[in-house]
């Protein structure tokens, strides 16, 4: 078990953080740019030294600062792989990986882990002559070949180009699962946080705002900063009793939507892009006639009645402007702008037959169960 506990000033922000990661857990660690997700790693391997802070592994302690306890970098088990993989250009791929080895046979060694990567023709490359693919092998590798109780990786695809990431990401899943060790992992992406993190732990301005499996994460939101984060749509507004036990919440910058969380006073409203059905207004120029549905989210079977379609479950009806459309394979991302900007996801299909273009309107609609309320 790895655990850390540090109160640190850095820079502009103070980083506290307590955590523990079980072996052959991946903790993933999600952030904006400057949250302190890379002070952590940095923290348990010794390369930042917090005013106060403890780390531990298994039963061995590597910080204890109320002991005067602050074993070096070099004393700390640790497997780290850096954003830019920090290789040493001077050296050969093989003698890279061989820099952490102790011990005899470090070249039999080397390439041994090089092998388990498919690099061994490339053992005598030096890094510059290697792809953004292979470096990431090599510095995997070289994590690995210390015997580290503990992998720490620094946003370990971000270097690299779309077209690699897909194997590399293959990759790294199966190092995770292979090393039953405690792994962190830390990326500004939450898509990519939850694909590797069994656990995630939400990082903002140097705390942890919300720590779970990633699921529990997108469902339950603690606040609109994390909704955001997950990927939600989050609409301000100010919360009250509505009808039906409903809570209504009137959004800033105008519109009225209802939600069947409870809550009251100043919230964030949360949804999903795919949540949302997009139809033609009935007074829109060209709209359809009384019995025609004009529109919808495909794979989903539902029709806007607001453009004279079958009615609907869903309680949500916000005009909008389509201020840009973004296709992405068979799906489009829908940029609107109701008072507050806010996206839909749909199909291409739909563009189409809805005859969306920057300018036109649309009724987003949605339902009272998937609108998520917390407080901002």
């Amino acid at each position: 078990m790895l655990r850390i506990a540090a109160d640190a000033q850095l820079g502009g922000f103070s980083l506290d953080v307590e955590l523990a990661v079980a072996p052959g857990e991946c903790l993933a660690l999600a952030g904006p740019s400057g949250a302190g997700k890379s002070s952590v790693l940095r923290v348990i391997a010794g390369l930042v030294h917090p005013q106060s802070g403890f780390v531990s592994c298994g039963d061995r302690v590597w910080l204890d600062t109320t002991k005067d306890i602050d074993l070096p970098p070099d004393e700390r088990r640790c497997g780290y792989v850096f954003q830019d993989y920090a290789l040493f250009g001077h050296l050969s791929a093989w003698r890279n990986v061989a820099y952490g080895i102790y011990g005899g046979e470090r070249r039999e060694r080397a390439y041994a882990y090089l092998e388990r990567f498919g690099l061994t023709a490339r053992a005598e490359a030096k890094p510059a002559e290697l792809s953004g693919g292979e470096r990431q092998r090599v510095a995997l590798a070289r994590a690995l070949a210390r015997g580290p109780e503990v992998l720490l990786l620094d946003e370990p695809l971000s270097a690299l180009d779309p077209r690699t990431r897909a194997s590399a990401t293959r990759e790294l899943l199966a190092v995770l699962h292979e090393t039953r060790i405690p792994s962190l992992l830390v990326t500004h992406d939450f898509a990519e946080a939850a694909q590797f993190g069994d656990r995630v732990g939400v990082l903002d301005e140097g705390a942890v705002v919300q720590l779970g499996p990633p699921a529990e994460l997108s469902a339950r939101p603690a606040s609109a900063f994390v909704a955001d984060f997950t990927g939600a749509v989050v609409l301000t507004g100010v919360a009250s009793a509505g009808p039906d036990g409903l809570t209504r919440v009137a959004l800033d910058g105008g519109g009225m939507i209802v939600s069947a969380d409870a809550a009251s006073g100043a919230v964030g409203a949360s949804l999903y892009p795919w949540e949302i059905v997009l139809g033609v207004p009935a007074d829109a120029p060209g709209a359809a006639g009384p019995d025609v549905a004009r529109g919808s989210t495909a794979d989903r079977g539902s029709h806007d009645a607001l453009s004279g379609g079958p009615p609907s479950s869903a309680q949500n009806h916000l005009e909008a402007e389509v201020v840009s459309i973004t296709e992405i394979g068979g799906r489009a991302r829908i940029g609107l702008l109701a008072g507050q900007p806010f996206v839909a996801e749909v199909t291409v299909a739909s563009v189409h037959a809805l005859g969306l273009a920057p300018g036109a309107r649309v009724v987003a609609t949605w339902k009272a169960a998937a609108t998520r309320l917390t407080p901002r």
